[in-house]
């Protein structure tokens, strides 16, 4: 299928390749039918960049590991938390913790995903300084690895993996304001009896019909799938998120890109933000729940100053945190849903305070069960 070259077709390409690669065993086996919705597939990577793989031993474990961070009312960090304090419960039965350790110095994978649709048509310069900051400040070198993507109706990966904060700004400066064919500024779209008017027509029908769109849940999706899950376990996944969240043309629904995001142990803090610094246009409903989900949170800022807040506050809950591990009671692998339960013994205590964490996992299946690097 052909397509703008500045873009990934978030289509079914990747059922295409799944096709090609059992073509071998199509004489052998029958041919199972074809796959009757629609998925995201990788963002294709820009020619000039590679993603370093480093030689990593890939070993099986039975640990479950939760991050999660603590705050009181006045949302500061806790950092006395002891393992007699809490007790942590899977699908509501007491688990066994191994190791309860601070981490403040664990290695960071982190994906920032950039709104570039209509409605962040004015807030889009703000947006890439913030995060061309936040980029200087929490890349380390040789520690901390950073990826950058853009996403309307598709999604691109403007930059793969990288330990370098000058790559990883470069990639955001890239980062432009995608308007859809016919448009003329102020969120105006001029259309004529046979659709968008104006500028260069789509190449095909899909292209018009996404043109200016917002797939969100696609392209966390895609990130969670393609980018994220392939990294190290002994890296914090998290995934920043700068939107309005208002989903106009996602073929996943939000549910599947909290799924997604949750198998690949990834968080997901979002930076709600429109036209404008303001809450209107603003689904904060979906962006709440994407980060709650996920174990991160949302910032709705109301000025530039805000949005910098936001961004710093994002680094210190990456860097102030406490890991449990606990081996399962429940040793099925039947890659079920398993819901993750942690808080504080003393109830007074629990009316204070704050955890923050992933509320659950995917077990591994017996079947599909693949050990990460």
């Amino acid at each position: 299928m052909l397509s703008n070259k500045r873009f990934v077709r978030v289509l079914a390409l990747a059922l295409a390749a799944a096709s090609a690669s059992a073509g071998a065993r199509a004489q052998q086996q029958p041919q199972p039918p074809p796959a009757t919705r629609q998925q995201p597939q990788k963002p294709a990577q820009r020619p000039d960049e590679t993603i370093d793989e480093d030689e990593v031993e890939r070993v099986e474990t039975d640990l479950t590991n939760v991050l999660f961070t603590a705050t009181d009312r006045n949302k500061r960090f806790i950092s006395n938390i002891k393992l007699e304090d809490i007790v942590v419960l899977e699908d509501g039965v007491p688990q066994q913790v191994f190791t309860f350790q601070r981490n403040v110095d664990l290695p960071l994978s982190l994906a920032i995903l950039i709104d570039t649709s209509n409605s962040q048509e004015r807030t889009l310069p703000e947006e890439k300084r913030a995060a061309q900051q936040f980029v200087d400040t929490v890349i380390r070198p040789n520690k901390d690895e950073v990826a950058v993507l853009s996403f309307t109706g598709e999604t691109t990966l403007e930059q793969g993996l990288t330990g370098s904060a000058s790559r990883a700004r470069r990639a955001i400066e890239r980062v432009e304001f995608q308007p859809p064919s016919g448009y003329i500024g102020g969120g105006l779209v001029v259309t004529t009896p046979g659709g968008v008017g104006g500028g260069t027509p789509p190449i095909s029908g899909d292209n018009q019909n996404r043109a200016g769109s917002t797939a969100i849940w696609d392209s966390i999706w895609v990130t969670s799938r393609e980018v994220l899950s392939e990294t190290s376990d002994k890296t914090r996944r998290a995934i920043i998120l700068l939107t309005d969240g208002d989903d106009t043309s996602s073929r996943m629904k939000l549910n599947e890109a909290i799924d997604s995001a949750l198998k690949a142990d990834a968080i997901v803090y979002a930076i709600g933000i429109g036209d404008s610094f303001s809450f209107s246009g603003v689904d904060e409903g979906s962006l709440r729940k994407i980060t709650e989900r996920t174990g991160g949170r949302a910032y709705f800022p109301r000025s530039e100053a805000d949005l910098r807040s936001a961004f710093a506050q994002i680094q210190d809950e990456l860097r102030e945190q406490y890991l449990v591990a606990y081996s399962p009671s429940n040793k099925a692998k039947d890659g079920t849903f398993r819901k993750v339960q942690i808080d504080f013994k003393d109830p007074e205590v629990r009316k204070n305070m704050k955890l923050t964490y992933r509320q659950g996992y995917f077990a591994r299946s017996a079947v599909n069960a693949k050990p990460r690097r």
